[in-house]
């Protein structure tokens, strides 16, 4: 429900100058303003001197940190951050969690939580267990989902925190495709926000009553604004504008294809896929004779079950770098919590690929006689006009934890 906003930002403020705070980010824009800097962050710091509140803001190219003391100068700095036009304050303290996004209209959109306290590990060790998005977070109150498929969405939002920039402040246009229940659109949108992105979340299901029942959830939430969703396949469902990140968890078998060819047409430049079954190469491979000398391979089924997998993936990696993106394969959960625990992950750097590059593939799909969906499903790759000089460093891509 949407509240005044000055009476949001003096709850805000008094957060922010509360001894129990531990962090807040402000960052995005309201409609029709700019402030200053793109993104602020606040936390205590103990100097030398004493207790600090330590203020880090960028304006989009060079950070600046600064250390005031409580008091006067403290009241002051946090003043001025609040008469800037940020369009979202995620704010944390030893007690409590509060959101606040500034709609359209200029009110305020607030959600307020009990902090969670992670429970201890097993075997009554005081080290307590992180999550991005703890399991106890209120939002699962509403969206569900087991307590296994919590620790996958959590898995793969470490895979995302890995991937994204530390300062990326938004707009930011996500797309989940095959989203079924939308366990991670919702956490995915949760956890952005948090971290202060301007982020519209777009997903994709093919059932009609996922739509309405998703939907339903989006405006208990106060998020009907910012996350939505679309009825229709992953090949042809009508998403628009174009995405910036593709986000895809156990789509089966070529869906998985799918969802990767839709990213690379979209030119979208970060795509995260965790795959599921993989019966198309599988089929493919039980019908032909495997190459000399590698028929012990394929010659037993559950041997090549898990081959197929193999290869399927590692196909998927290849061609998604003929199509100027730098891709690789992780593990991002561990495979007690499900088998189906590898993430393809992939960051566009429009870098055309080589000619060594294209023969590599082209001779694994060769030796093999298999037909990728995903080639079939993808233009012959050709180079673009220019690399993209965001996502060109070398270093690009972090591993998964």
């Amino acid at each position: 429900m949407a509240e005044p906003l000055d009476a949001a930002l003096t709850e805000v403020r008094a957060l922010l100058l509360d001894p129990a705070l531990t962090r807040a980010v402000a960052a995005g824009r309201r409609r029709g303003h700019r402030p200053s800097v793109v993104r602020a962050e606040l936390r205590p710091v103990a100097l030398k001197a004493g207790p600090r509140l330590q203020i880090s803001t960028s304006d989009g190219s060079r950070p600046y940190t600064r250390n005031v003391a409580p008091g006067p100068e403290a009241d002051a700095a946090v003043d001025a951050l609040l008469a800037e036009p940020f369009g979202n304050w995620h704010v944390e303290t030893a007690d409590a969690t509060l959101q606040l996004r500034v709609t359209k209209s200029g009110e305020a959109q607030v959600h307020r939580a009990a902090a969670a306290r992670p429970a201890a590990e097993p075997g009554g060790h005081d080290r307590a267990k992180e999550y991005l998005l703890d399991p106890g977070d209120p939002i699962f109150a509403e969206i569900g989902g087991s307590a296994a498929k919590r620790r996958q969405v959590d898995a793969f939002l470490r895979a995302l925190a890995a991937t994204l920039p530390d300062d990326l402040t938004g707009p930011l246009r996500v797309v989940d495709l095959g989203c079924g229940n939308a366990y991670l659109t919702f956490a995915a949108y949760r956890w952005l926000a948090q971290r202060g992105v301007d982020v519209e979340l777009v997903g994709v299901d093919v059932r009609e009553d996922q739509r309405r029942r998703n939907t339903e959830l989006a405006e208990r939430l106060g998020w009907a604004d910012r996350v939505s969703f679309v009825a229709g396949t992953i090949a042809d469902a009508v998403v628009e504008p174009a995405p910036d990140l593709v986000l895809a968890l156990h789509a089966c078998d070529t869906a998985t294809d799918e969802a990767l060819a839709r990213a690379v047409r979209w030119r979208a430049r970060w795509v995260l896929a965790a795959p599921c079954c993989h019966h198309d190469v599988a089929a493919q491979l039980r019908t032909r004779p495997a190459p000399a000398p590698y028929e012990l391979l394929t010659r037993q089924g559950i041997l090549r079950e898990r081959f197929a997998d193999v290869l399927t993936d590692a196909l998927r990696a290849g061609l998604l770098r003929l199509h100027g993106y730098r891709a690789e394969v992780v593990e991002f959960v561990d495979s007690r919590h499900t088998p189906r625990n590898l993430l393809i992950r992939a960051r566009r750097t429009g870098t055309a690929p080589t000619a060594a590059q294209r023969a590599e593939y082209r001779e694994l799909v060769d030796r093999w006689a298999v037909s990728p969906r995903l080639e079939a499903l993808l233009p012959a790759p050709t180079p673009d006009p220019a690399p993209d000089p965001d996502t060109q460093a070398p270093d690009d891509v972090a591993t998964a934890r």
